[in-house]
């Protein structure tokens, strides 16, 4: 396992799979089992549901009477709107209006919130914005993150939990599995109906094999990270830094995306000003040297991330994401792209080391779940 200085309670459940617990976010995290097979967790989460230790994800408490302000400036929601027991997806900027992470904002109570976010600055931001303000700044490196996906995930929790399902898109509520405390939000990075359980890390080892084995006769199962990205690609969910420029630098500059450029100009508040690049991101509006966008490709060969996209002859875009489904059975990608292939039908080419040329079509994201009507339902 790579030197990671924060280490998951079900590290022994994740070595019996197979995983060598590669590093991400400063944790050793299980990108892979040699145990199990990627399609067939991808096909429990899009059909009935799935597990997964998402713990890596970094937690932050932003509390006292200057907590929404100091929010208010690293990033680009507006704080007053979110009222405890919800919680709102948000981005933040830097000085030049470019992205440097996102995160899920929850509000626990009027002078409380907890920020998730991944491996980007989101926690130097905060650090930042609350300097010289009546908040405390605290990493929490105890809370564990078990998320359930999928259809089934509320039928199963729903016989231990009283009022689950009636719990709202982006709700959280404070409440207790299997006789401990826990936090359980209706939220997930998979584009389907699915919960985190934020718990406490000596209890997740419990509450880990009790789902598993509970859910087995439902068909949940343990998955792995990387299967994240099959699902993240269908549902348009982008993963910092692998989408970014961080990943894949422009030729004559450093890296930095705009919201407009990645299609997250939605995260912004109607009329917020104020956060940290709020006056770049304005006026870069327009502005855009790409556009993060679909692609659907010929044939069931993934091309690999970092693949080259090339319109009659020339190198114009590149792959970030790209996966098979054998529920949908296409081949899709997300990739970056020139602003004038933002559209559908324009025809492109991916040229894969592994596999060759490979004829693909852009195409808007989503791809699965258009409406977005499966993370949402109401019943």
């Amino acid at each position: 396992m790579t030197n990671s200085w924060r280490f998951s309670t079900l590290i022994d459940r994740h070595r019996a799979l197979g995983s060598n617990l590669e590093d991400w976010s400063g944790m050793g995290t299980a990108w892979s089992y040699s145990k199990g097979d990627p399609d067939a967790e991808y096909m429990a989460i899009r059909t009935k549901a799935g597990l997964m230790d998402v713990s890596g994800l970094k937690k932050v408490h932003i509390t006292g009477p200057a907590a929404s302000h100091a929010i208010e400036r690293a990033t680009t929601r507006n704080m007053e709107k979110l009222m405890p027991g919800r919680s709102v997806y948000a981005t933040m900027l830097n000085d030049q209006g470019k992205f440097v992470d996102d995160c899920v904002i929850y509000r626990l109570a009027p002078n409380s919130f907890m920020v998730v976010h991944g491996s980007g600055g989101a926690h130097e931001q905060l650090t930042m914005a609350a300097t010289g303000r009546d908040v405390s700044v605290r990493f929490d490196d105890n809370t564990h993150d078990l998320s359930l996906q999928g259809p089934l995930a509320v039928e199963y929790l729903e016989k231990h939990v009283p009022g689950i399902r009636q719990l709202p898109y982006f709700a959280h509520m404070q409440t207790s599995l299997f006789g401990k405390p826990a936090m359980i939000s209706r939220t997930g990075y998979t584009g389907e109906r699915g919960y985190e359980l934020f718990v406490r890390g000596q209890d997740a080892p419990m509450i880990w094999d009790r789902i598993l084995a509970e859910g087995a006769s439902k068909g949940i199962i343990p998955c792995r990270f990387t299967t994240l990205d099959m699902l993240r690609t269908e549902s348009y969910l982008l993963f910092f830094p692998f989408d970014n420029s961080e990943m894949y630098p422009f030729e004559n500059e450093g890296p930095g995306d705009t919201l407009w450029e990645l299609g997250l100009d939605f995260t912004v508040s109607p009329g917020k000003t104020g956060f940290r690049g709020a006056e770049e991101h304005y006026r870069l509006k327009g502005r855009e040297r790409f556009k993060i966008w679909g692609l659907k490709l010929k044939g069931k060969n993934v091309p690999g991330n970092g693949a080259p996209v090339f319109r009659d002859g020339a190198k114009v875009g590149i792959v970030t994401q790209a996966m098979y489904s054998p529920l949908n059975d296409w081949t899709i990608a997300i990739a970056r792209l020139p602003v004038d292939c933002a559209n559908n039908g324009t025809k492109l080419e991916v040229r894969c080391g592994t596999h060759g040329p490979i004829a693909a079509t852009t195409h808007s994201m989503p791809f699965y779940d258009v409406k977005k009507e499966r993370r949402t339902a109401k019943d």
